[in-house]
């Protein structure tokens, strides 16, 4: 993920070009607001590697993205509310072939869930309802990540999702802390979840 301000779309070129040089395949981008989604045009036009737009709350800047030429979409559904606002973006989607990632991170779990349920437990049934509402919605271009801080709660929601669904696992340890502890947090979390298939 670029560390650019997406809406300075030269800067984040040319990050998006050093890191290709590293071996990157795939970036993803911060679309906070309707100028990052727009800024998307103009960078897609000045890469050669897949981008994936990183969407919070507001399904609009989904759509904008997508109309702007995103290859993928990172957005946790829950955090986007209504079905009618979701059904929007897998429509959307579903139309240009674009895949999308439920990103479920353990710091914003749906208010609703069942507080007696571990942490990793309440990561994998929300998962689980938003995989079958984008299926209710005959879309299946699905990718799942369920990220915490800690590599334990990490490990057992990626562990008890393996075997529920068809999809792939995009694997990794969210707010991982400073380089040196987010670097073993990493390695110990993604290599193990490697390790394990």
């Amino acid at each position: 993920m670029t560390k650019t301000d997406t809406r300075d779309a030269k800067a984040t070129v040319r990050q998006i070009t050093e890191l290709q040089q590293y071996g990157c395949e795939i970036i993803r981008v911060a679309v906070p607001d309707a100028q990052a989604a727009e800024a998307i045009v103009d960078i897609k036009k000045r890469i050669k590697i897949p981008l994936v737009a990183d969407i919070h709350f507001d399904y609009r800047l989904a759509l904008a993205a997508l109309k702007s030429g995103a290859d993928g979409l990172r957005l946790n559904p829950g955090n986007i509310g209504e079905a009618e606002k979701i059904k929007k973006v897998v429509l959307a989607a579903k139309e240009r072939g674009v895949p999308i990632r439920i990103g479920l991170n353990a710091g914003s779990l749906p208010k609703t869930s069942d507080k007696k349920m571990t942490v990793s437990q309440r990561m994998v049934a929300a998962a689980l309802e938003q995989v079958e509402l984008l299926e209710s919605l005959d879309f299946d271009l699905i990718k799942v990540s369920l990220k915490a801080f800690d590599v334990p709660t990490t490990i057992e929601a990626y562990r008890s999702i393996a075997s529920k669904i068809p999809y792939p696992l995009h694997v990794g340890i969210t707010e991982a802390g400073t380089p040196r502890t987010g670097i073993i947090r990493s390695a110990v979390g993604i290599g193990a979840l490697l390790w394990e298939g």
